[in-house]
């Protein structure tokens, strides 16, 4: 009887759906297949009652628990940033935006398939691990990470500071598994560093300016600015500017630190979904001072999102050359949309743009100068800029990582002396 009452109350449902959307056709064979509301659905609710008919375990099967799993399969089917959360992973989420969390200092994603470091952030136990981009994590304390979505293995890789957890990791250039316990701290770095990991800003030949950004923070636009205006005093020429690793971060940041170096009205980006909602366009504003003097920008596998979009901005206007690697493509923008009953989904709505409309998501921008290091490589040129890094290693060690030399600094350097001449 309870099943007969919800099959009617569904069908009843499905047809004034049914009734409404046929009123936007303009004919019946439009109805048929892949958009046929009623078919699909009717075949869901059949699904739905053999599942609580017949399978084993009956505490398992009640219709909340079902349709919750139904809705969480059908978005993570869509890519590895959407997601459905119920109420109490959406309270999570919006806490988070408002406190500090522990964790290890790792931004991931899913890579061919696999959870993959993006890149480890600055003097957190992540970069202190030694670990690289592109490094895959196949455990997380103890459980694998297979089919494990990306929202779930952060949840697991954060907890309370000073609490550990263990982690499992493959390096596919070597072949290499190991596993790391770490010890979660508060993730809390500041974003723009010089070449030697801190804040002198030192200029080096020719009075070339070097400044590397990790990420896109509330305050990075602002520390670039104290940076710049700090080598200018002390005659800045020509600027490299370093987004090697820089996995991204706030959007409004990328076009705060872009339109330091483009005229007022540029277009930095656009944002493009299927909405008309979705459509946005980032301009620079002017608000800061616009440096014109010839530049270099490094990057590499590592730089994600907010870091393409300057870097993608900057070569399509002829602003100033790349130089590296091709970048990891993430271009999308995740919106949260809530529901009635507390949860909300997190869903891909649109994808970033550069201002010749080229798409960022899944293709990356390659550099003007494409220039390959190894990942053993990137990791030393690492140690040489993390403050310390190098101290507690054994000296053969130590003198192998600081004889490793940045081959893309020292092309960009080439360039910028070639048009300071």
């Amino acid at each position: 009887m309870r099943q007969r009452i919800f099959t009617t109350v569904l069908a009843i449902a499905l047809g004034v759906n049914l009734y409404l959307g046929a009123r936007h056709l303009a004919s019946s064979a439009e109805v048929r297949g892949k958009e046929d509301v009623y078919t699909n659905m009717e075949k869901f609710t059949r699904v739905l009652e053999t599942v609580r008919r017949e399978y084993v375990d009956e505490e398992k099967v009640s219709y909340e628990e079902l349709v919750q799993g139904a809705l969480r399969g059908m978005i993570q089917t869509l890519d590895p940033h959407s997601e459905y959360m119920d109420a109490k992973k959406y309270q999570a989420l919006q806490s988070d935006t408002m406190q500090q969390f522990g964790g290890i200092g790792v931004v991931v994603s899913i890579r061919d398939k696999w959870l993959s470091v993006v890149a480890p952030m600055d003097d957190t136990p992540g970069s202190r691990a030694g670990l690289l981009s592109g490094d895959r994590i196949m455990k997380i304390s103890g459980k694998s990470t297979e089919g494990m979505s990306l929202n779930d293995a952060v949840n697991i890789m954060r907890g309370k500071p000073g609490t550990e957890v263990k982690v499992g990791f493959y390096r596919p250039s070597t072949d290499k598994e190991w596993e790391v316990a770490f010890k979660r701290e508060i993730i809390k770095t500041k974003s723009v560093r010089d070449l030697k990991g801190g804040g002198k800003y030192d200029l080096l030949e020719n009075q070339i300016g070097y400044v590397r950004l990790s990420g896109f923070s509330e305050k990075t636009a602002g520390e670039l600015e104290t940076a710049l205006v700090k080598m200018e005093e002390a005659g800045l020429k020509a600027l490299v500017l370093d987004l090697r690793d820089n996995p991204g971060g706030l959007l409004d940041q990328s076009a705060y630190v872009t339109e330091k170096f483009i005229p007022k009205g540029q277009l930095v980006v656009t944002t493009e979904g299927r909405q008309q909602r979705q459509l946005d366009k980032l301009v620079a504003s002017g608000r800061f001072k616009q440096r014109t003097l010839p530049m270099v920008v490094l990057v590499n596998g590592g730089s994600a999102s907010a870091s393409e979009i300057v870097a993608g901005c900057l070569q399509d206007l002829g602003r100033a050359e790349l130089v590296g690697m091709k970048t990891f493509g993430k271009g999308s923008v995740q919106s949260i949309l809530p529901l009635r009953d507390g949860s909300a989904l997190r869903l891909t709505t649109a994808k970033y743009y550069t201002p010749k409309h080229r798409t960022i998501h899944g293709k990356g921008i390659t550099p003007d100068h494409v220039l390959e290091m190894t990942p053993e490589q990137m990791g030393h040129l690492a140690l040489q800029q993390s403050p310390g890094g190098l101290e507690t290693l054994p000296e053969a060690e130590r003198k192998k990582i600081e004889a490793t030399k940045d081959l893309q600094l020292i092309k960009a350097l080439e360039l910028l002396k070639a048009k300071l001449n």
